[in-house]
């Protein structure tokens, strides 16, 4: 794994790189400056990576998706972990690119494109058992346009995952009490302070829930997390169905969102005032190893 000091620089360097209105329409250059990105940073680290196009708003879209293959040859057929998912199914990082108009998104979502990358750098120099898939997805911001093309396609294929995990706005944090607001109709105590990691499933997700928070826990104690697994695909508490990971349960697929709750802590969400100079880059890093740890975990060698 790189050093801590390594991937808070490179989270610093992806964000400057990112940070900029990507709008389909009011920003289209810049939409696809950031598609150039992440295409151009999985390729210098080696990894295969294709696209997934698709059709909205009168034209051509694309979702980014690299591969990093398995260390040992993947055994067709057999059967592990989750929902009795084989050894080929994949784990999915994955983070949206685009923005809302106005807003340079900093925190939504370049701090997630950062996290992202900085995950695919690390997991490369790990054993892993299973292949792990990292998508950058394209008009989150309109109805989730790009992972429910992408999805859709995946269950039209019969492509089977193995597990998901979402970033979405992960690089604000606040220590003052009062800093934290509670969505409406959540069903369990969240604390006052924003200063932690909300990690989200639904039922079909709750194992996968389980084992990210736990490994987050188990190797980057300084990050603090809350988990909720809401029933059904949480139609019941909309607020935690305002990211890609809710094409995935759509469909079927057990998936977890990892959040720094967006509104309800970040007075900058979907506002002008969404720039680098409002992120905890100490935050982010602690939420990079934890995702570092449990995708090392879920896809690697070591069970146990």
């Amino acid at each position: 794994m790189l050093s801590t000091t390594t991937v808070r620089a490179r989270l610093r360097t992806h964000v400057e790189s990112l940070v900029g209105e990507r709008h389909p329409l009011s920003s289209p250059d810049r939409l696809l400056q950031a598609e150039h990105y992440l295409t151009e940073e999985f390729r210098r680290l080696g990894l295969p990576t294709s696209f997934h196009q698709f059709e909205a708003l009168g034209g051509t879209f694309r979702n980014v998706i690299a591969t990093l293959q398995p260390s040992q040859p993947v055994v067709q057929g057999t059967t592990t972990g989750r929902s009795g998912a084989t050894d080929s199914a994949p784990l999915v990082i994955a983070a949206h690119y685009d923005t809302v108009q106005g807003s340079p998104g900093a925190d939504d979502n370049a701090s997630s494109l950062a996290v992202m990358l900085a995950a695919a750098q690390s997991l490369q120099a790990m054993p892993l058992s299973r292949p792990v898939w990292f998508i950058g997805f394209c008009l989150e911001e309109k109805d989730l346009m790009g992972s429910l093309a992408y999805v859709s396609h995946l269950r039209n294929t019969g492509q089977e995952v193995y597990g998901v995990i979402v970033l979405e706005c992960v690089g604000y944090a606040q220590s003052e009490e009062g800093s934290q607001r509670t969505p409406p109709g959540t069903p369990i105590q969240v604390p006052s302070v924003g200063d932690f990691l909300a990690i989200v499933g639904n039922i079909v997700s709750a194992d996968l829930t389980a084992a990210v928070e736990r490994q987050a826990n188990r190797h980057v104690p300084h990050l603090k997390t809350v988990s909720l697994v809401v029933p059904g695909n949480g139609e019941g508490l909309p607020d935690v169905r305002r990211s890609d990971h809710a094409a995935f349960w759509h469909y079927g697929y057990p998936a977890v969102m990892l959040t720094d709750t967006a509104n309800f802590r970040n007075p900058h969400y979907h506002r002008p005032t969404d720039t680098i100079d409002t992120l905890d880059f100490t935050f982010m890093e602690q939420v990079a190893l934890g995702v570092i740890a449990a995708a090392s975990h879920l896809a690697g060698m070591d069970k146990g």
